[in-house]
């Protein structure tokens, strides 16, 4: 038996992949892998059919609780968690999915350039961050679900690399922002046409905190960029 040398063999998908965003998108869909499995009655008897409503109500940033903590003055870590919780908690199947497409996708361009510690940053920075101003900015009773904001960091994030790396060549920096632009227009041609909900304020304020915190974790480029500034 001859084995196959080791350059010939093809790579698994997950080999590829930082380690960190490979641990995320098992996360995402191992808690999205026991609420499809719950609902078939397979685990967790009667009571599980109901897994993702309790889960949702349970883990959901919800608006009208982070109002009456900040009117009463009182953060109780089982509300403050929601801060960070909704991330790990999806309408349906597919809303599950396309988040971890954009983060495997997206989250494997981040961590090849800023490691595995940056991704966990990234995410939950992001997550914490749509969260907070789509409770500042909105006044609705929807729940925030979902990894999407984390999803939008990691296109801020990129969006830096790109904006770095235009720089650089002394080309046009705003072409950096071309995805998030597209991203936002498709959301908001459908949200013309079907309707849609306010979650595009979470998504874009993950992108924002995306961009921001890629622009801390490069050496010396916070400097540049307030060089760049005070000579405008």
């Amino acid at each position: 038996m001859n084995d196959i040398p080791n350059e010939h063999r093809p790579e698994l998908p997950f080999n590829t992949l930082p380690p960190a965003v490979v641990a995320l998108a098992l996360v995402l869909g191992g808690i999205e892998a026991l609420f499809q499995i719950g609902s078939y009655g397979i685990i967790g008897g009667p009571d599980a059919v109901g897994w993702r409503l309790v889960a949702m109500e349970d883990y959901g940033f919800f608006d009208t609780v982070f109002e009456a903590m900040r009117t009463q003055g009182t953060w109780p870590f089982e509300h403050v968690i929601r801060f960070l919780s909704y991330g790990f908690v999806h309408y349906s199947l597919t809303h599950a999915l396309m988040a971890i497409v954009f983060i495997l996708a997206l989250g494997k361009m981040v961590g090849e350039t800023f490691g595995n510690v940056a991704v966990f940053v990234i995410f939950f920075a992001s997550t914490l961050f749509g969260a907070l101003i789509y409770g500042l900015v909105l006044n609705t009773a929807q729940p925030l679900l979902g990894a999407y904001p984390a999803a939008y960091g990691f296109i801020g994030a990129y969006t830096f690399i790109l904006w770095l790396g235009l720089g650089r060549m002394q080309e046009n920096r705003m072409r950096a922002f071309t995805l998030i632009g597209l991203l936002m227009g498709l959301q908001l041609v459908f949200g013309l046409l079907f309707g849609g909900s306010s979650d595009w304020v979470a998504k874009l304020a993950g992108f924002v905190a995306g961009f921001g915190t890629a622009a801390l974790l490069v050496p010396g480029a916070m400097g540049r960029i307030m060089a760049r500034l005070r000579r405008r």
